[in-house]
């Protein structure tokens, strides 16, 4: 997510609070650029953990796992 997309989420949060508020097509472009900014934060979270390994009791390292594997 660059720059500019997270400044306008942040410009419209802003006029939320504001007495004029959201106009529906800001609403529906902040949904938008919401769930834009979590899917690009969780991707980020899964490759960091895709790279992350555990050490275990005897020294070695290992992958980390998804949980039921």
């Amino acid at each position: 997510m660059d720059q500019r997309s997270i400044d306008r989420i942040n410009e419209l949060a802003r006029k939320a609070k504001t007495a004029e508020g959201l106009t529906e097509a800001e609403k529906a472009e902040q949904a938008v650029l919401r769930r834009a900014y979590i899917d690009s934060v969780l991707g980020n979270l899964k490759g960091q953990l895709d790279n992350t390994y555990i050490m275990d009791e005897k020294g070695r390292k290992r992958k980390l796992k998804k949980k039921g594997e």
